[in-house]
């Protein structure tokens, strides 16, 4: 079976952010992927190794080796499957979010972010 091709506009709707006025809506409303991969999240000049959960239009779900506070600001990059999207290509997307919520799991903290913004990079 050959992977599907799908289009940049594709991509997009998988991601769009929600309005700001439907965040909270859209959060518990959005279609989850569980995608259990790395990513990278940085903060503060700071990079950190991290493993998702799951990923949505909205936000993402993560497990970190430290506590991050509420609210702040961070960038994380993600690596979406060709087998997931359908692409002949793994798809590197970065991201812009803020955390609105970190818990101490079995092992590491839980981090659940938004994505408020994200742009495709280059292959």
């Amino acid at each position: 079976m050959q992977p599907r091709k799908v289009s940049n506009a594709a991509l997009a709707q998988i991601f769009a952010p929600a309005e700001p006025s439907q965040l909270a809506q859209e959060v518990r409303c959005a279609v989850r992927f569980p995608l259990k991969m790395p990513i990278t999240v940085s903060m503060d000049g700071a990079e950190f190794t991290a493993h998702s959960f799951d990923v949505s239009a909205t936000g993402i779900l993560f497990e970190l080796d430290r506590h991050l506070p509420l609210g702040i600001r961070i960038r994380f990059s993600l690596r979406m499957p060709a087998r997931v999207l359908g692409t002949s290509r793994d798809v590197l997307v970065h991201c812009v979010g803020r955390v609105v919520r970190c818990s101490k799991g079995q092992t590491q903290f839980q981090v659940a972010a938004t994505i408020d913004e994200y742009q495709f990079a280059e292959q």
